[in-house]
């Protein structure tokens, strides 16, 4: 078969018009950060994580300390400005808006844990905190006080450039048998300094290949009394709306933003290039064929109702946060709904526009390739993965289910 190289031969995100977010405008230093990341797309795919000058450009924006505490030094940005930080970055480049979802929402631990541990992890303005918070290491209780933790932890996205790194962990007895402290401490999620940590390098996967979510693991390290939290049973320590909000929810609703994002772009990429492209053997480019204008239209159509279901949702739970409520178990139970639905008709969105630029969305050197990668590597997340939706349905029939994992 002989194919046509039609594709373009060098992309153009910054020349590419942002379409309106319905997050409202972007923070502007955010946006030269993603800007610069956008040029050095390829670079950070090849390399398989994102540039240590990249990084400390975002550092520099404040955008990981968003959720921190002021009482800390951080910003105690609001739910939707956030979730607008993490989707307009993901439009730049897939990998570097990822890491900014787990940074940032990471960063909503600090106001859970013991205030001398939140302050001497958090309060730096370098920090970077990363983690996997499902329970895969050990912990025993040590005469005294403290965890001697070991185990290897999957999906460790931008630990790379983290200088504090979480694991989850179960508490075992001297035999390695699960067996809580006298206080109750079962599945805490313990806090690691950088050096403690070593890295597994097998992150070469289809799409988010600069997010380093490399596995990680420690042997017999010494956790502190008190460097942990278990935060689906945790209290907050500080006041505020965002230490009101499900750690779980937040981080699905970050995630579903990293949807929104690729499928935004994928979308723009796509309106640039039908204008131009004629298929071989038409007199007609893509944007004046009728059933392209109808997948356009669809696809803008499917990711606007997603999109504004996701904010709504964040918004009631946000404002209800801002009276001193704490959502309810529906309210829970929608915003993982809502999120898991935006990640959904992202991937459809996304999909559209690729097949129907045909062979020049293949190519490397394309914007629309990556964001078809990306996006059917982020539907794969724990919090938006397509069987979560079954707890969420036997909620809905009225069944008995545990809301807390919402």
């Amino acid at each position: 078969m002989v194919m046509v190289n039609e594709h373009a031969t060098t992309e153009k995100p910054v020349s590419l018009p942002v379409s309106v977010s319905g997050f409202g405008p972007a923070d502007p230093a955010l946006e030269e950060v993603g800007r610069r990341a956008a040029q050095r797309a390829l670079e950070i795919e090849q390399g398989r994580h994102l540039p240590e000058d990249l990084v400390h450009d975002l550092v520099a924006t404040g955008v990981f300390r968003r959720w921190v505490p002021k009482r800390y030094g951080g910003s105690e940005h609001t739910l939707l400005e956030v979730m607008r930080d993490i989707e307009s970055m993901t439009y730049h480049d897939g990998s570097t808006g990822w890491c900014v979802m787990i940074g940032s929402t990471s960063s909503l631990l600090s106001g859970f844990l013991d205030p001398y541990w939140a302050q001497e992890i958090y309060g730096d303005p370098a920090t970077v905190v990363g983690g996997y918070a499902m329970p895969q290491g050990t912990a025993r209780p040590q005469p005294g006080g403290g965890l001697l933790v070991s185990g290897r932890w999957p999906w460790g996205s931008g630990t790379d450039h983290c200088n504090w790194i979480g694991g989850g962990v179960v508490v075992v007895d001297d035999a390695g048998q699960p067996a809580p402290r006298a206080d109750g401490l079962r599945t805490p999620y313990v806090f690691f300094e950088r050096k403690d940590v070593e890295i597994v390098d097998i992150w070469r996967t289809s799409g988010l290949r600069g997010t380093a979510s490399n596995d990680y693991q420690v042997t017999e390290v010494f956790v502190p009394e008190g460097r942990w939290g278990e935060f689906l049973r945790a209290t907050p320590v500080c006041d505020g709306p965002l230490y009101r909000l499900p750690f779980t929810a937040v981080l699905a609703l970050g995630t579903a933003c990293v949807g929104l994002g690729l499928a935004r772009r994928a979308l723009d990429e796509f309106v640039a290039l039908a204008a131009t492209k004629k298929p071989a053997l038409s007199n007609r480019t893509l944007a004046e064929r009728s059933a392209v204008q109808a997948e356009v239209a669809t696809a803008e159509a499917e990711l606007g109702a997603a999109g504004s279901y996701l904010r709504e949702l964040a918004g009631q739970a946000w404002d209800q946060a801002v009276r001193g409520d704490d959502p309810t178990a529906e309210q829970r139970r929608r915003m993982r709904l809502a999120s898991i639905h935006a990640m959904q008709q992202s991937a459809v969105a996304v999909d559209r526009c690729y097949h129907a630029a045909g062979g020049s969305a293949i190519w490397d050197d394309s914007a629309l390739q990556r964001c078809f990668r990306d996006v059917h590597v982020a539907t794969q997340h724990g919090m938006v993965a397509p069987r979560t939706l079954e707890p969420l349905g036997r909620m809905r029939l009225g069944l008995p289910t545990d809301a807390r994992q919402f």
